[in-house]
């Protein structure tokens, strides 16, 4: 077992038996695999404790000293390759990778261009095309409004220019004036357009008070290179891999790295901070760092990139003929739904194995295009009906396209009947009609 994580696993000595009686996480998926297995087993619990034991200590070591006193090792073993070299293992009952654990800050990010923050770009563009396209619109509506009877132009008839296109309708949204323009489908397209400009200002004004507002969570470090630069220390779990891991893939200096044991000695380094004994960030594999979270989660986040592993799975002797028949018995404890019942029984409900369930927004999402797109579609749809309706050689000339597509599509006939023409005589006369 390993020191200072029994939510794994955790052997007592009982008296009354007599015996070791091990318990936790790992145990359970154990026990849940042996009851596939096509035969009986009979157990019984050896306890090794590998907290700072060279067996640990690298990702070079070699398990197989442990197996020497038994069958199969039960544990938060990781999968490594160069330990696949000397034992065999079952296919992986949890998910790992290793990631690191930073505190949280709390604050408003604001700048200059925080007024654009509640629409995204390509609501931004959406709003401008469809402004354009209605502008257009009601300028071909009313460009001949002064041919009508009874309408002279007024002085707002003569904001209707091409130079307005775009202006007219964001003019009219805010600063709506009336007898702007004369035609009912032009009055249409804008009581249309100032629906939609109506929901687009409520949701801009209400998302951008909540930035403004609300007190947003971001990681105080959001990748290595903001450690490395500044030289803080870090930490890791005391005999782990991870060691090996934030020397040869993070590139940092063993001087900066310090070693805990647990999660009680992780929270109290990183409420010390790097400048005062303590560091600025821990390194670890998600699933203990899920644990962490489950306990310390409102003042920490995961953050900055993930060096993936294979998982936990269990440990045989090399070339065990075990080791199928447990790896098929862990895979139908997964796929009967027995996994998720022991995860939730150690981790809590909302344990997925994932490290998004300890990860936190840094920033107010921005409204997108696909949140207003049925506004969008019934603007332009009821935009194009109204064009339609009020220029008469619109679908004048597309009748006429729609007539010429279809002679040119109709079938040619394939043979023509000739007809001859005779000659008509006059008895009379006897000349030729």
């Amino acid at each position: 077992m390993r020191d200072g994580f029994p939510q794994f696993v955790n052997v007592v000595w009982d008296p009354s038996q007599q015996k070791y009686t091990a318990s936790g996480y790992c145990m359970d998926v154990f026990n849940a695999a042996i009851t596939y297995l096509p035969f009986n087993v009979s157990l019984g619990v050896l306890p090794v404790v590998v907290e700072s034991s060279q067996v640990y200590r690298t990702r070079h070591a070699n398990p197989k000293q442990i197996l020497t006193e038994g069958e199969v090792m039960v544990g938060d073993v990781t999968i490594l390759a160069n330990r696949s070299k000397v034992v065999d293992f079952t296919v992986p009952y949890i998910a790992s990778g290793v990631k690191m654990v930073v505190p949280v800050k709390h604050g408003r990010d604001q700048n200059m261009w925080t007024f654009v923050k509640p629409f995204s770009w390509d609501l931004w563009l959406s709003i401008i095309i469809i402004s354009a396209f209605i502008g257009l619109a009601i300028l071909i509506m009313e460009r001949n409004v002064n041919a009508l009877p009874n309408q002279e132009g007024s002085p707002n008839q003569k904001k209707l220019c091409p130079a307005t296109i775009l202006w007219f309708p964001i003019s009219q949204a805010i600063l709506p004036e009336r007898e702007v323009v004369v035609k009912s489908c032009s009055r249409f397209v804008l009581m249309v357009w100032l629906l939609l400009a109506f929901v687009l200002m409520q949701s801009y004004t209400a998302n951008l008070t909540s930035i403004l507002t609300l007190d947003q969570l971001r990681p105080s470090f959001l990748n290595l290179n903001d450690i490395r630069r500044g030289g803080y220390y870090v930490g890791y779990q005391s005999g782990s891999f991870v060691y090996d891991v934030l020397i040869d893939q993070f590139k940092f200096d063993p001087s900066k790295l310090r070693p805990y044991r647990n999660i009680a000695e992780y929270h109290d380094a990183l409420k010390l901070g790097s400048q005062n004994g303590g560091v600025a960030a821990i390194f670890d594999e998600v699933p203990y760092l899920n644990i962490y979270l489950q306990e310390y989660g409102s003042n920490y986040i995961m953050s900055g990139p993930e060096y993936r592993n294979a998982g936990f799975g269990f440990v045989f002797p090399l070339n065990s003929n075990l080791t199928d028949y447990f790896s098929t018995a862990i895979l139908n404890v997964i796929e009967n739904g027995i996994m998720n019942e022991i995860e939730e029984k150690y981790f809590g409900k909302n344990y997925i194995g994932e490290v998004s369930s300890g990860e936190i927004s840094s920033e107010t999402l921005s409204l997108s295009f696909h949140s207003f797109f049925g506004l969008f579609v019934i603007s332009g749809i009821s935009t194009l009906l109204a064009l339609l309706v009020s220029e008469r050689f619109i679908w004048q000339r597309l009748i006429l396209m729609a007539k010429a597509l279809t002679e040119i599509m109709s079938p040619i006939p394939l043979f023509k009947k000739k007809t001859r023409t005779h000659p008509i005589h006059d008895s009379t006369h006897g000349m030729e009609a």
